[in-house]
């Protein structure tokens, strides 16, 4: 486990619990060893801040790019940060660059880590789950490990788009671990894959409850002195 997430182990989870008290079901499913993506439904940038407080094992999230090449105190600390807390860089630019982050969490997988994946690619805007992209799916065929979904609850009361800081008190977060999904042996053309997709996201619909969408999500739009868009 990197040194700084074993840091914020000790310091930042421990904090999180106490001061959210969020309820934690089925993580019974969650393999004491062996590569696992996590695909959940995507809310909050407290989403990771709670995934990464109850679960015990180090997970590694994708990161975009732009947050390793900022510059400035503020960059240099956000690059510091992301590498210490072992995060995957993703770029969005496309083509060969886009698979980079393919090319680093599937022998990270293979070596038995956890990677963590929101299919949607983005923040919910309106609290509905919406139609998942195949990349968590590829990820899985691709490195032979299996899909545990994950549904979480609540946490766009507790740090709505805008705000920095979770609030205690702002409301309830409850996070659910679905039974690890085996995708083993499946094709990976392009319908098999949104075969697959589909049936991930329909697995974190029953953990979650929320209407679902049939369409990509829109990218969130903020402000320049709000915080951007978190990584798909």
């Amino acid at each position: 486990m990197p040194l700084l997430y074993t840091i914020g182990k000790l310091t930042v989870g421990p904090a999180m619990r106490l001061a959210f008290r969020p309820t934690v079901e089925g993580l019974e499913h969650v393999p004491e060893t062996g590569g696992a993506i996590f695909a959940g439904n995507h809310l909050s940038v407290a989403d990771e801040l709670f995934l990464g407080s109850v679960v015990p094992r180090h997970l590694a999230f994708w990161a975009k790019s732009e947050y390793f090449k900022g510059v400035g105190v503020k960059g240099k600390f956000s690059k510091f940060v992301l590498t210490g807390l072992g995060a995957i860089r993703v770029e969005r630019t496309g083509g060969r660059a886009a698979l980079s982050a393919f090319d680093a969490a599937i022998p990270a997988l293979k070596a038995g880590e956890l990677v963590v994946v929101y299919p949607e690619g983005t923040r919910s805007p309106d609290g509905r789950l919406y139609r998942g992209r195949t990349g968590a799916v590829r990820l899985a065929v691709g490195a032979g490990v299996p899909i545990i979904p994950v549904g979480t609850i609540g946490t766009e009361k507790v740090q709505p788009v805008g705000v920095r800081i979770p609030r205690p008190g702002a409301g309830k977060v409850t996070i659910r671990f679905g039974k690890p999904l085996d995708f083993t042996g499946r094709p990976n053309d392009s319908a098999s894959l949104r075969a697959m997709t589909d049936e991930v996201m329909s697995e974190i619909q029953k953990l979650t409850g929320q209407e679902y969408v049939s369409r990509y999500a829109p990218m969130l739009r903020v402000q320049p002195d709000q915080p951007r868009p978190d990584p798909a």
